[in-house]
């Protein structure tokens, strides 16, 4: 037996989920009736699970050098324990590699890259994502205001409350960048009566949105526009701005000047609204165990996540005053294993939808990736290795007369009573 094979023996029986593996021999090791089962077709890929390493194993199941059988949560039950370190422990490399990731970043991150890298992803199916997201096609982290809400009534919950801390009120000018199919869009103009512009890459999302505001009749108060954050007009300046997974597409390179552009987009005294993915270790360029390397090249290209700490300072470089920060990783935990459930109960309907853009053999490749992804993904923000935050901020305007606080120097009341009155 190779070195492989008995760190692999040895690491079976430490697992609290059983695990059969079969060898390419076809010999098999564990349980024949354990919940999970991989058979492995590529010896090369003995060695990434003897060393723990996900993402690469994750890879190997895409491309179908591994084949796997069980539930996806029983197969993230595995995936934990079959780690070595915590992927958000990864070291970051002296000064050359973090130049060099630097240089990388920006270039990365052109205007056309972007567009394209956008398009990689939120293009892929529209009937695909209505699969599993809920009917308003919220794509970002729910906000479950008790547990036993639906996914459909969370996303609205996170709907209202972001309209809540921004305090939107009517006739105010708001700014959504990166709309998505156009949910807080339309949610902000009807329940709160702004005028609304929302900004996007996807030529997919577009086209939906506009479908949207066509049919409920809200042309006079509700805009998209199928354009980068950095090319709206200098003239374009709102009283609100909302930026909802978004700027985890912008780079760690470009971040202080994307929190700069905000903050020329929203008038002086108003509020900025920014939620996205962070990262979960305060030095890691990306997610370790080749999680980081998965994500990029089948989900996510030019995704790049910074800890918080990182965002507020560029945020403060950027012009903006965090006012209030909160940390909402449970919630994407929970939001996404109800998107894995839901696309897991409809795998047949997946394969038919993806099948009238794709073969039968990318069919398969797409919908493992997926499968991998939003599973994974709920476990990394269980575990941690994620974040998800709301940052609320403030473009200040020096000698605004706040009724209650002198120096205030906005309308945000400096307490959250107001965020989560019934």
């Amino acid at each position: 037996m190779n070195k492989w094979l008995r760190l692999i023996h040895d690491r079976l029986g430490a697992l609290s989920t059983p695990l059969m593996l079969q060898l390419p021999s076809g010999e098999r090791l564990g349980p024949a009736d354990a919940p999970v089962a991989l058979r492995v077709e590529d010896p090369r890929s003995l060695m990434d699970l003897a060393l723990g390493r996900i993402g690469t194993v994750g890879e190997a199941i895409v491309e179908g050098r591994i084949r796997v059988q069980g539930s996806m949560r029983e197969v993230m039950r595995v995936a934990a324990d079959l780690l070595r370190d915590n992927p958000a422990d990864a070291a970051p490399g002296g000064l050359p590699r973090r130049l060099m990731q630097r240089w990388t970043s920006a270039a990365a991150h052109t205007l056309s890259r972007d567009r394209a890298q956008i398009q990689f992803h939120y293009d892929l199916s529209d009937a695909f994502f209505a699969l599993w997201l809920d009917p308003r096609r919220v794509y970002s982290c729910a906000y479950y205001r008790s547990p036993d809400l639906s996914l459909a009534q969370a996303q609205e919950a996170k709907l209202e409350l972001i309209c809540r801390k921004l305090q939107l009120r009517p006739g105010e000018r708001f700014l959504d960048i990166g709309c998505g199919w156009g949910a807080l869009l339309l949610w902000a103009a009807q329940q709160h009566g702004v005028q609304a512009t929302g900004i996007t890459l996807s030529r997919h999302q577009h086209a939906h949105v506009q479908a949207r505001i066509e049919a409920l009749g809200l042309g006079s108060r509700v805009r998209v526009l199928l354009c980068d954050y950095r090319e709206l007009p200098a003239e374009e300046v709102f009283d609100k701005v909302a930026s909802v997974g978004m700027f985890e597409h912008v780079g760690r390179a470009r971040l202080r000047d994307y929190f700069a552009q905000v903050a020329r987009r929203v008038r002086p005294g108003g509020l900025v609204l920014n939620h996205g993915i962070t990262a979960g270790g305060t030095d890691n360029l990306q997610l370790g165990a080749g999680m980081g390397e998965f994500i990029e090249k089948y989900i996510f290209p030019g995704g790049e996540l910074e800890h918080i700490s990182t965002v507020l300072r560029d945020a403060a470089r950027g012009g903006l005053e965090m006012v209030d920060t909160e940390n909402l990783r449970p919630h994407y935990a929970k939001t996404l294993w109800a998107w894995s459930d839901g696309l897991e109960s409809q795998l047949i309907e997946a394969r038919e939808v993806l099948g009238r853009t794709f073969g039968p053999e990318q069919v398969e490749r797409t919908l493992r990736a997926y499968r991998l992804y939003l599973a994974g993904s709920a476990l990394a923000f269980e575990q941690g290795w994620i974040a998800l935050h709301q940052v609320l901020a403030i473009r200040p305007q020096p000698g605004f007369a706040a009724e209650a606080l002198t120096g205030a120097s906005s309308v945000y009341p400096f307490n959250r009573a107001y965020m989560y009155e019934a």
